[in-house]
């Protein structure tokens, strides 16, 4: 059983189906990353040039033939230089610009027929106009994820390639705020299927943190 498999329990995640008032029973504050604005940002750049190092295998025979370029999703974008800008006559907005750098894998393979991978970075701008809220104690961060990939492109010379790329932005206004919002409470969390022995001393242990007496202090 779990949340979803031959479990007909009230107290789970999914679909809300008739009053949802009913089981409605506190105001929970939780933590949470508010998103106050965002937007994605589409681009495609040809005749781009990218440097290369870190062959795998080492020393690969050159020439070499182009064969993809993907981000590195392990090591994630880094974002530098960010100006928040307000509009003066739209307090409540701003331009937003920095710059962003992906890091990249080349695979290509060599003269030899030996397929291979290298790394690089690429550095680009964005620059758009976002909702951003007033200053206040709980920062507001811009934040930026996205990828660059590639198909077409051709070995040049030692360590450089020539692609044509597309770039995909997503921009984000967020902040790490505390929220006030409705509750059915905590969810019942069945048992796995097939578990064959139940843990000694399991049922003394409560799986959320509660609190006890009238008021609930």
């Amino acid at each position: 059983m779990s949340f979803f498999i031959n479990n007909n329990n009230s107290n789970r995640p999914g679909p809300v189906y008739g009053n949802p008032l009913n089981g409605l029973c506190e105001k929970m504050l939780i933590e949470v990353t508010r998103v106050f604005d965002a937007c994605l940002q589409n681009e495609t750049i040809q005749g781009l040039t990218i440097t290369t190092t870190n062959y795998n295998p080492a020393s690969p025979a050159l020439p070499l033939t182009f064969i993809s370029v993907e981000t590195d999703q392990t090591v994630g974008l880094t974002t530098s230089n960010v100006v928040i800008t307000r509009i003066e006559n739209r307090p409540n907005f701003a331009n937003v610009s920095g710059q962003v750098t992906f890091p990249l894998i080349v695979t290509y393979r060599d003269a030899n027929g030996v397929l291979g991978t290298a790394t690089a970075t690429y550095t680009t701008d964005f620059s758009t106009v976002l909702c951003v809220p007033q200053p206040a104690l709980s920062p507001v961060e811009i934040k930026v994820t996205g990828q660059l990939t590639s198909t077409i492109g051709t070995y040049t010379t030692t360590n450089t390639f020539t692609i044509t790329a597309c770039i995909q932005l997503i921009i984000k206004v967020v902040a790490d705020v505390d929220i006030l919002v409705p509750s059915y409470g905590y969810p019942c969390i069945p048992e796995c299927q097939n578990i064959p022995t139940v843990c000694p001393g399991a049922g003394d242990i409560s799986l959320y943190p509660t609190t006890v007496g009238p008021n609930q202090r």
